[in-house]
């Protein structure tokens, strides 16, 4: 398994811990996770960061609980791997856009969730590498991009049997 950390920023010598911008509330003794930390994401889940930093998105993927009725309802016969909403908005930017990939040094993290890595201490980059072209970085990892007005029709899809993942929804345009 292979850790990335994605930024704007391509001269990242040495990530530190941080808190989290925007703390989230968490389960009963899990608060921890909005105190300073290193995040990183694993290579499986990988291109929920192949997008400019503020997009707003919403990533889809089946699970061994996706029903038939949900399969049908977002992958209408297709066979990604993941569909990726974004804003039209946001078009332009991601599509123009790039990213720098940090590849981390797994020894230090621990596992949380949605492949979510964190580390209480500092990691130096094993390696840096610009991505220059999302759009190819996404159809490379077999995720289908579906561009929409706005990512409201989507707000309940967390109470179907697909994984759903919202990235920086505050700066989605009309985001309940």
């Amino acid at each position: 398994m292979r850790l990335f950390h994605f930024s704007e920023d391509p001269a990242i010598a040495r990530f530190a811990p941080r808190p989290v911008q925007v703390p989230s509330e968490r389960p009963p003794g899990m608060d921890w996770l909005n105190g300073p930390l290193v995040w990183a994401i694993d290579d499986w889940h990988e291109p929920m960061y192949l997008f400019p930093r503020d997009c707003p998105r919403i990533l889809l993927w089946r699970t061994p609980d996706t029903s038939p009725e949900d399969e049908r309802r977002f992958w209408d016969g297709r066979d990604c791997r993941m569909i990726a909403h974004i804003e039209w908005a946001w078009f332009e930017r991601w599509r123009t856009g790039l990213i720098h990939r940090y590849e981390l040094p797994a020894d230090s993290f621990v596992h949380t969730e949605a492949g979510m890595w964190v580390s209480r201490e500092a990691v130096e980059p094993l390696s840096v590498e610009t991505v220059t072209d999302l759009p190819a970085a996404l159809a490379a990892a077999d995720v289908e991009v579906r561009i929409m007005p706005t990512l409201r029709p989507l707000k309940g899809v967390w109470g179907t049997t697909v994984h759903a993942s919202g990235i920086r929804l505050r700066n989605a345009a009309d985001w309940p």
